[in-house]
């Protein structure tokens, strides 16, 4: 279905930090049986898919860097961190902790056992889309990224750490949280409700979570990329008006109706369409699954879920 198997880690030593978020747990789907994993999250769970999971929160001092000494890990992917998008004073302190001053210790401590890759995750629509003096990130956790970055590009050019980075585009899919937008919509109206959105009119390139997770399963095993900040999307942008309304006619007749115009619109949001010809010849990677396509597996799992046909741990 998508580019990118997980062969070339047969028989690393992988560990995914974040590995229960929307692209985490679809990169332990692709990486089943190919590779020994050691799956991190806050919360301790139980081994499934293969995985072996350990309990960590990152924002604790020190607490990744110890684990990655423990771990020793030949691969890394490194997706943890505190994702929220709030332009609050709140989300200062947290996203500094969780996403800068956690990366900077596993950079450290992936550099110094030796480690022969490490895959970092940006965020496109957080992170400014050009740099320079007077470039402003739109939310705290976009500026914890940002210079999460920054640092491990610096890591690459003075420790020779072999950093890539991955900036997703929209990320969607199975499993996403109810908060975000797609999961938002879908949700309120299998359970009859009108989501509540803005004006609809921002311009989104949204890209499908498992394509994604074959994305950074090139990056950890394409030759000659380290240092790199690659970006991950589709290559096409569609209005949020447009991606509700196909959500709308994929689900079917319900009670509820999205209202649009009822919520603010976010300061300085950022509409970034993708270059899908630089990603390809850097990472020899495209995503394949269509934006319709991608929707109607989405619904699917959230309407087996709630009917109880499905886990919702399992995606």
């Amino acid at each position: 279905m998508t580019d990118g198997g997980a062969r070339p880690l047969a028989g690393a030593r992988v560990l995914v930090t974040g590995a229960s978020g929307l692209i985490g747990s679809h990169l332990l789907r692709v990486l089943d049986g190919a590779a020994d994993i050691v799956a991190l999250s806050r919360d301790p769970r139980s081994a499934d898919g293969g995985a072996r999971w350990l309990a960590c929160d990152l924002a604790e001092p020190g607490a990744v860097a110890r684990l990655v000494n423990e771990v020793r890990p030949g691969v890394v992917f490194h997706l943890a961190g505190a994702v929220r998008g709030d332009r609050s004073l709140d989300a200062v302190e947290p996203t500094l902790r969780a996403n800068l001053v956690a990366t900077v210790e596993l950079l450290e401590a992936a550099t110094r056992i030796g480690c022969r890759r490490i895959v970092l995750s940006g965020s496109l629509l957080e992170e400014p889309a050009t740099g320079g003096p007077r470039a402003v990130p739109p939310s705290p956790y976009g500026a914890s990224r940002w210079a999460a970055s920054a640092y491990a590009r610096m890591f690459h050019s003075l420790f020779d750490a072999p950093v890539v980075i991955l900036r997703p585009s929209f990320a969607y899919g199975p499993g996403q949280e109810r908060t975000k937008l797609i999961p938002h919509v879908i949700t309120g109206l299998l359970e009859g409700e009108s989501p509540k959105l803005s004006s609809g009119e921002r311009l989104l390139d949204c890209v499908y979570a498992e394509d994604v997770a074959h994305a950074y399963v090139k990056a950890a095993s394409q030759p000659e990329i380290e240092g790199h900040t690659i970006d991950i999307g589709r290559g096409v942008l569609t209005s949020v008006r447009a991606i509700v309304e196909t959500i709308v006619e994929i689900v079917g007749p319900t009670v509820g109706r999205p209202v649009f115009g009822t919520l603010p619109v976010r300061p300085l949001e950022q509409q970034i369409e993708v270059d899908v010809e630089e990603t390809a010849r850097v990472l020899g990677w495209r995503a394949t699954t269509s934006l319709e396509e991608g929707l109607r597996r989405t619904i699917g799992w959230f309407r087996d879920t709630r009917s109880g046909a499905r886990d919702p741990l399992v995606i």
